[in-house]
Formats: C-alpha cells, structure tokens, sequence
C-alpha cells in the first residue's frame, strides 16, 4: 500500500467513525449575542427526557364540603384540614404515586388505618409535612414560573424510594493516609460528584452544611479573600451535580464572561439561589431526622438517610414534569404554617452582587426574588418546546 492510500484509508476510517458517533446538536442562544450564552441540546435525549417527565392524569376534584378529615378518621396529623373527600382523593393519588403495586398497605396497617406501627407511614407524614411546606413556603423556588410546585409523584415517579437521592461519603474515606490525598483526592465516579472523580463528598458541604459556593478570589494578592483550590474544586462538583440534574449548561444561570458577576446573570440564577437553600432547609428539618426512622438497610454507610438534591425532582428537566401545573390539580398539597417544624424566619433576597457571607440557614420562604427583563428564545423542536420555553435574553437588574 502506497503512503498515499494508506492516508485515504485512514481518512476515510476516521470520517465512518465520527460520522457514527455524531449526534445531532441544536444550539438556543440564552443570552445577548457574543456572550457565548448558547446551550445545546440533542433531540434524541429531550425526547427521552419527555417520557420520564408526564405527569400522571390527576383524579378528578373532590367536594370542599362535608365534614373534615380530622374528625372523620382517627390520628390524623397533617392534614386534617382538608375535608374527607379531599384526603381520600389524595390518598389513592398517593398510593399511585408512590406504591402502585403495593397500594394502601405500604404504609397502612389494614384495617387498622390509625396505626402508626409501620415506619413507612411515620415517614409518609413527614414527606407530606415536607411537600406542604415547599409549596407554601418556598415559592420563589417551585413557583417561579407559574403554579408548578411539587407532589410526592414529583420525586418518586411510581417508585416507594425515589430513584435520585444521596448520602454522605464516609468518614474514613475522607481521611485517607498520605499528604497529597488530603489535599487532592482522586476517587472512582459517583453520582454524588456528577460521575466525575471530583470530591465525592461536596453535596454534605454546600446541600446539607451551609457554605459559601464560591469559585475563586476577586483579587490576585492576598487581601483577606482566602479561597482556596478545594473549594473550587468543591463548588466545581456541586455545579456539575446541578448542570447534570437540570439537563442544562452553565450558562444557563451564568454569564460566561463573568461567572461570579449577580448583574451578568439570567433570573433562573436566583431561582437556583432558592432552591439550594431550599435543599438545606429540607435535608436538615425533614430528612435529617429520619436517621431515627428508617430501618437500618435504608440507611446509607454513615448510618444517615436517603438525601434530596436537585435531581431528586428535576430528573434531566429543567422544569420537573416539563412544568406541569402541579398545584392546581393538588391544592391540598399548599401547606400552612403549622406545618412547619420550629421558629419560621424570613429567608433572604438573592444578592444583586455576591455576598461577604453566607446568608443564615432558614427553613422558610424568601420574599421577592430580583426583578428581571425577558425576551422569549426561538424553539428548537416540539419535544424541546418545554424545556425551552422559559428561556430568556435577560439581566438581574442590579
């Protein structure tokens, strides 16, 4: 073989195996032109992504007559406020939602409905204590963009554990021996990390402790702004984590030409301000407090519960369930203050600039979000038009 035909032959070998591996792009522009503020997306995985994501005809409405559930029925905790029409309606959308296969008896002793004597019940009055307190508390995150909220089907799709949860690294792992591992550890992929081998342990730092996510100092000398490669490389691992569960880039809530700038930003960055407090509020006064709960094989190495992050309700979607109106099939599911564990604060706003500090841990809503300008983005493709529907050309006004 001539040297000539033999770089024909390999030519024409790599253009069969990239044109095999391709797929299909197709860009939409987020933000102003030459900002680099494009995400892609790949039809083939959007149309995935909206299977996974219909949501389940709701059952038709109940009476908001007739007498409560709370003095219809025995030990009823949470939602005796609604009355015994609305809570059977409820009930058997949760059996759906959480235990199709099973049905009522995956949390109830049957006949005996009162009891407490499974734990999964115990748990299922927490979880519904949980989602009534997002949906009133914590708008700002799951109303941002129409009355969407959550249900229990938002996170368990069917399945009594939800498929996208967390636990904590163990503690041995994170004390390995040598100088170099402390600083540096290289570990196999988890999911915790984005299947990277990025720190595999981030999510405890900034989902369920409260520090700063911070990418790198504002100055080249030191001028007390003391950031470190870890935390960058920490922070790198929750946004990747994040990037992977909203199907989205960067982008997304970040201007490329100044990551860290408030101004620069899209509005869907203070919507994720939100959720990540969000997300701590949940771990720490819901989920937390299973570890006392749940039976020992649900429980993960450190002996902690199942955790929630963003994908535990995103699933790949920007919008969990493509957006559906949640909340106005389930107004039941629109909790009261009482549902609330402890003292309620007022969370903070989402900072214009990046803050000095973290703002302090709340278990309660935000009040007004920064206002923002928008200009709706062309559509890709039918399968797409949810996903980027709500995307815009748009600045945080400072």
């Amino acid at each position: 073989m001539t040297p000539r035909s033999f770089f024909l032959v390999a030519g024409l070998t790599i253009v069969g195996i990239g044109t095999v591996a391709y797929q299909q792009t197709q860009p939409v522009q987020h933000g102003f032109r030459g900002t680099g503020m494009v995400l892609m997306y790949k039809p083939d995985a959007l149309a995935q992504q909206d299977v996974i994501n219909k949501y389940p005809k709701p059952l038709r409405a109940a009476r908001t007559d007739g007498p409560l559930a709370s003095e219809a029925y025995q030990n009823v905790q949470v939602l005796g406020d609604l009355t015994q029409a609305q809570m059977v309606r409820l009930m058997l959308s949760i059996k759906n939602w959480v235990a199709p296969d099973v049905g009522c008896n995956y949390c109830h002793n049957a006949p005996d409905y009162a009891s407490d004597v499974k734990y999964t019940k115990r748990v299922a009055r927490e979880m519904l204590r949980m989602t009534r307190h997002i949906n009133a508390d914590w708008a700002q995150h799951v109303q941002a963009n129409g009355p969407t909220g959550v249900t229990c089907y938002t996170c368990h799709r069917g399945q009594p554990i939800p498929a996208r949860t967390w636990y904590s690294a163990p503690s041995a792992e994170q004390r390995e021996a040598g100088f170099m591992r402390r600083i540096s550890p290289v570990k196999p992929p988890t999911p915790a990390a984005a299947n990277t081998v990025l720190a595999s342990d981030a999510l405890s730092e900034y989902l369920l402790g409260s520090n700063n996510v911070r990418v790198a100092s504002l100055h080249a000398l030191p001028s007390g702004d003391r950031l470190v490669a870890q935390k960058t490389r920490d922070t790198y691992s929750l946004m990747m984590v994040m990037s992977e569960s909203l199907g989205v880039n960067c982008t997304f809530c970040h201007s490329t030409r100044a990551f860290y700038s408030w101004p620069q930003s899209t509005p869907q960055r203070a919507t994720a301000w939100y959720g990540i407090r969000m997300v701590r509020d949940l771990n720490n006064h819901f989920v937390a407090p299973l570890n006392a709960v749940l039976p020992k094989e649900r429980l993960g190495p450190t002996g902690d519960a199942p955790k929630v992050y963003c994908a535990t309700c995103h699933q790949g979607s920007y919008r969990p369930l493509n957006g559906a109106p949640m909340l106005a099939y389930y107004p039941e599911l629109i909790g009261h203050p009482q549902d609330v564990p402890g003292p309620v604060p007022d969370a903070p706003l989402a900072p214009t600039e990046p803050p000095p500090a973290a703002p302090p841990a709340t278990t309660a809503s935000a009040t007004t979000a920064p206002s923002a300008t928008s200009t709706s983005s062309s559509s890709i493709s039918h399968a797409a038009a949810r996903q980027t529907s709500m995307h815009s050309v748009a600045l945080l006004r400072p």
